[in-house]
């Protein structure tokens, strides 16, 4: 067990910025330089001796796991997290224990004020340390360099992620512009019918409502059910000869209702449809396989549940499906070549992967970003990352439910229909004054007023806790 006692020196925040050496030589010593946890821009050199400690870097840094500030303990992704970033956390161990202790740890590395509740990571998911530092780290050699940087590197981990193939991730700014590619560059005619649920986010909504506007395709719509055979029975009810497409969230933003995706895929492809999924709240809530869901596109974005920066997102393209897809916004990149001039007008092939949807100067600095918050999840592992989630979301949950007589409960208990997310409504209060109450008592919520549900929305992620549940039950007994 290692501790900070009064050896620590204070260190200028400069010198700590631009000493970004944390990996430790196995065979001598090495100062490391940390942000302080509590107190802005303040930073310790804390000098570990180790001079005879002959242990791989691999089995150091997993001890740093118990290192500890007096009763508190320290972030690792503090250590000059910009360093763990830039080396895919392959310094750094996976899990070092179990139970609350060690999820207090994972909460130390998300600089998220403890001053409230944060129940709303389905809309935002704050990012830790490693994600923040990258970023800044990325954005300031490219600006000392004066060079482009690559961001190639971005796509490759998120296909790795995914368990899909580089060639079929297309890099975009969020969910909403990936749903807009499929559904444009999707074949379809006037008098086509799409299926839909009827909780759809603006997001999906508003491409596929385009879509109908344009060229004059008819959407049909279910209300997402309580159990996921009769999801799949409601959208089997729908399916006709005029049928082209199945165009539905992985997970719904209302009631965070999980839909069978695979068992959906599968009837989709029995019938010959296209399969499009909203998945904004699949990546880091659910673990997402590509090739286990089948479906043809997917789009997500980094900034919910992979707790990646604002401004980054994915569309996955079935290598099956890349040229049936017609991309309608290209530019540089999703070309091979193109001539322009008074004797020739030229535009050459597209891109052979989904590398043609996406186009121009993106921000790599925000795509790196992206990349360390894929690896801080694999770091502790996607798995346990939504099982952590899905059993705060589950005991919060459980413990609604026993309110009954407060509380009546919108999102299914079926264990696979239920995820990270729980909608619920309070009984003889108007959602507006339960919002300023909430706000007031220092918990952010999301009110859910789409599809007219005027309901609440509490999401669970790996930096929240038991603690955090049981006082907002307290509150909900208490309002």
């Amino acid at each position: 067990m290692f501790s900070i006692g009064s050896d620590c020196v204070p260190l200028h925040p400069t010198e700590a910025e631009e000493s970004f050496e944390l990996l430790l030589p196995p065979n001598h010593v090495k100062s490391q330089f940390l942000l302080h946890p509590f107190k802005k821009n303040s930073y310790f050199r804390l000098d570990l001796v180790h001079q005879k400690m002959e242990t791989k870097r691999r089995t150091f840094l997993k001890q740093l796991g118990s290192l500890t500030i007096g009763s508190t303990v320290l972030p690792y992704a503090m250590q000059s997290s910009a360093v763990a970033a830039e080396n895919n956390f392959e310094h750094l161990l996976p899990p070092y224990n179990e139970g609350e202790h060690f999820w207090a740890f994972v909460r130390d590395q998300f600089p998220l004020k403890k001053s409230r509740v944060y129940f709303n990571n389905g809309t935002m998911g704050p990012s830790p340390y490693p994600v923040i530092e990258m970023i800044k780290k990325s954005l300031i050699e490219a600006n000392t360099e004066g060079e482009y940087a690559v961001h190639e590197a971005s796509r490759e981990k998120l296909a790795e992620f995914l368990n899909a193939k580089t060639s079929e991730i297309s890099l975009t700014h969020n969910t909403t512009e990936g749903l807009n590619i499929i559904a444009l560059g999707l074949p379809l005619k006037k008098g086509d019918e799409v299926i839909m649920t009827s909780h759809e986010h603006v997001g999906n909504a508003a491409p596929w409502l385009n879509v109908a506007k344009l060229k004059g395709v008819i959407i049909k719509t279910f209300i997402p059910a309580a159990t996921a055979k009769e999801n799949i029975d409601r959208v089997n009810a729908l399916i006709n000869s005029k049928t082209k497409a199945i165009a539905i969230p992985h997970i719904t933003c209302t009631t965070g209702v999980v839909m069978p995706v695979k068992e959906i895929a599968a009837l989709g492809k029995s019938k010959k449809l296209f399969v499009c999924i909203d998945g904004a709240h699949g990546p880091g809530s659910v673990a997402v396989d590509m090739k286990e869901l089948n479906c043809d596109f997917y789009a997500s974005c980094g900034h919910k549940w992979l707790m990646g920066p604002l401004g980054t997102g994915f569309l996955y393209v079935k290598e099956e499906m890349l040229d049936v897809l017609q991309p309608y916004n290209i530019g540089a990149y999703s070309i091979d070549t193109y001539e322009l001039s008074e004797q020739k007008q030229l535009l050459g092939s597209y891109a052979p992967s989904a590398h043609k949807y996406d186009y121009g100067t993106q921000s790599p600095y925000l795509y790196q970003g992206l990349a360390a918050a894929v690896n801080f999840v694999s770091l502790i592992g996607a798995k346990r990352v939504a099982e952590r989630s899905r059993t705060l979301a589950q005991n919060m949950q459980e413990q609604l439910l026993s309110l009954d007589k407060k509380i009546e409960m919108l999102t299914p208990t079926e264990t696979q229909s239920r995820g990270t997310m729980i909608g619920f409504r309070v009984k003889g209060m108007e959602l507006s004054e339960f919002e300023k109450k909430a706000n007031q008592n220092f918990f952010r919520l999301r009110m859910v007023r789409e599809s007219n549900l005027n309901s609440v929305r509490v999401s669970t992620h790996i930096y929240n806790n038991f603690d955090e549940i049981n006082e907002f039950v307290d509150f909900i007994k208490k309002v």
